[in-house]
C-alpha cells in the first residue's frame, strides 16, 4: 500500500496590521517627496495582491514559520529620548584605530547619529540615513531605490517592506572616488516589535569603498520582527567590500531580501556573519551583470538552542567572463537548524562562467540538523561551474591527538572548531570585528561544549 505522505499548508493568513492609510500617514510623518509615496503604496498594491509563502512554494519547502505572533511581533513602537550611546559600545567602536568613515546609527526607527568625515563629503561621497536621503538628494535615491536590484515583486516580504520601510542607511560613492576611511553603520533595537530597514549602496564607475553594516539587539520576552532589504549596485569597474553581521536577540523573527548588482570589470566582496535570531529567512542574490564582473559571498554562522536559519543563496552569470565564489560555514549546536539553497545560473552566451559554491558544516549536537541543497542551472556550454556540500561531527582523532599532547579536552575541541572558521574569518577586512566574531564564536562554545 502507498504511503500517503500529508504537507502542512497554512489555513490561516497572518494578521498583519498595517492599512494603506498607515503607509500614508508614515509617509507623511517623514515629511517625503511625493514619488516617494507614490512608490510605497504601488508596493502595497504589490503586497496585497501576493499570497503569503508556504511550505508548498520550493524556497520555503523547509522553512515554516507559522510560530511567529502576528500579533505580538508586528506593532511598531516609537522610542523617544534615546541617544547614540544607548548601543553597546562594541557596535559602535571605530573600526581603524580612532578612525572611521561617517556613522549612521538608528535606535529602533530613530536616527542617533548621522555623521561622514570631512575627507569623504568633500569629494562628493553621501553617507546618510535613508530618510534623509530621499528628501535631500531625491534624483539620485529615486533612480536606485527597488528599480533594479530588489523590486517588490520579488516576494510577500520585500514588497512589505518597500511600502513600510521606517529606516534605512545610504552610501554613494561618486565616479572614480577610492574611500580610504570605511564607513559603519548599526541598527540597533532595544525594544519588542516591528522594524523594517533599508540598505542602498551605489558605487559609481571606477570607484572603491568598503563598507561594515550592524544589526543587533538584546533579547527580550516577547516576539519580534524584522523585514529588511538589502541593495548593492557596483557599476563598471568600481569595488565594494561589504560587511554585514547580524546579532538579532534569540526572540527575533526575521526575513530578508538582499541584491547585489555587479557591472563590467566590477568587484564585489561581501562577507557576512550571522550570530542571532530567533528564525532567520534570508534570500541572498549576486547578480553578475557585466563582462568581466567578479564576486565573492562569504557566509559564518553560528546557531544554537532552538534557532532556525535558512539562507537561500543565487550567483546569477549573466553575461561571458564572470567568476563568482561563494562560500558558507556553520556550527550547530543543541537543537539548531539551517538550511542553506544555493543556486548558480549561467544564463544563454554567458560563455567562459565560472562559478563556485560550497557550504560546509559542523555539528555539535546529535540534535542539530544541517540541510545543504547546492544547484547548477546551465544554459551556456563553455562553464566551469561546480559545487560541494559538506556535513561532519565532531571527530574523536584530532581531539585525541591534541589531547595526547597535552591539551585538555575542552580545549582541543575549541580548537577544532576554531581552525574550522579560520578560513572565512581571514576574509573579514577589521581585525576588529574579526575579534568580535572570535568572542561571539568562542561563548557559543563554551555553552555548547
Amino acid at each position: 500500500m502507498a504511503r500517503v505522505v500529508k504537507r502542512r499548508t497554512r489555513t490561516t493568513e497572518p494578521a498583519v496590521p498595517y492599512t494603506r492609510a498607515d503607509i500614508e500617514a508614515l509617509s507623511q510623518q517623514m515629511k517625503e517627496p511625493g514619488w516617494v509615496t507614490e512608490k510605497r503604496l504601488a508596493a502595497w498594491d504589490v503586497f496585497e495582491a501576493t499570497p503569503w509563502p508556504s511550505t508548498n512554494d520550493e524556497p520555503w519547502r523547509r522553512t515554516d514559520y507559522r510560530h511567529l505572533r502576528w500579533d505580538e511581533a508586528t506593532p511598531r513602537h516609537s522610542v523617544n529620548g534615546v541617544v547614540l550611546r544607548d548601543i553597546p559600545e562594541d557596535h559602535r567602536a571605530p573600526l581603524i584605530g580612532a578612525q572611521q568613515g561617517g556613522m549612521v546609527a538608528h535606535v529602533g526607527e530613530k536616527v542617533v547619529a548621522r555623521e561622514i568625515a570631512d575627507a569623504l563629503a568633500s569629494r562628493g561621497v553621501i553617507f546618510t540615513d535613508l530618510s534623509t536621503a530621499v528628501r535631500e538628494h531625491s534624483d539620485l535615491v529615486r533612480e536606485h531605490f527597488m528599480t533594479h536590484a530588489v523590486v517588490p515583486e520579488q516576494g510577500k516580504f520585500a514588497a512589505l517592506n518597500a511600502a513600510m520601510w521606517t529606516h534605512g542607511v545610504f552610501l554613494y560613492v561618486p565616479r572614480g572616488v577610492h574611500v580610504e576611511l570605511p564607513p559603519h553603520s548599526v541598527m540597533w533595537a532595544p525594544h519588542v516589535g516591528a522594524t523594517l530597514g533599508h540598505i542602498l549602496v551605489v558605487v559609481e564607475d571606477g570607484a572603491d569603498v568598503t563598507y561594515l553594516h550592524e544589526y543587533a539587539s538584546p533579547t527580550l520576552e516577547q516576539q519580534s520582527l524584522y523585514v529588511g532589504v538589502t541593495e548593492l549596485i557596483v557599476k563598471d569597474n568600481a569595488q565594494l567590500r561589504f560587511v554585514s553581521l547580524q546579532e538579532w536577540g534569540a526572540h527575533t523573527f526575521v526575513f530578508t531580501h538582499q541584491r547585489a548588482r555587479v557591472g563590467r570589470d566590477a568587484r564585489l566582496d561581501w562577507m557576512m556573519g550571522a550570530m542571532g535570531g530567533r528564525f532567520n529567512k534570508d534570500f541572498l542574490e549576486i547578480e553578475l551583470d557585466g563582462q568581466g564582473s567578479w564576486a565573492r559571498m562569504s557566509g559564518l554562522y553560528f546557531a544554537q538552542g532552538n534557532q532556525f536559519m535558512d539562507l537561500d543563496t543565487q550567483q546569477n552569470h549573466n553575461a561571458p567572463h564572470t567568476t563568482s565564489d561563494l562560500l558558507f560555514k556553520g556550527a550547530l549546536a543543541d537543537t539548531a537548524r539551517t538550511v542553506w539553497q544555493g543556486m548558480i545560473r549561467a544564463l544563454p552566451g554567458a560563455q567562459k562562467t565560472d562559478g563556485f559554491q560550497a557550504n560546509r558544516n559542523l555539528l555539535l549536537s546529535s540534535k542539530a540538523r544541517a540541510d545543504s541543497i547546492p544547484g547548477l542551472e546551465i544554459e551556456a556550454d563553455d562553464v566551469r561551474c561546480t559545487h560541494a556540500a559538506a556535513l561532519s561531527q565532531m571527530e574523536e582523532e584530532p581531539i585525541f591527538y591534541l589531547m595526547s599532547r597535552g591539551v585538555p579536552r575542552h580545549e582541543a575541541e575549541r580548537l577544532i572548531v576554531n581552525g574550522f572558521f579560520v578560513p572565512i574569518l581571514e576574509r573579514v577586512p577589521f581585525e576588529g570585528v574579526r575579534d568580535r566574531l572570535w568572542d561571539a564564536i568562542n561563548t557559543r562554545l563554551e555553552a555548547a561544549l
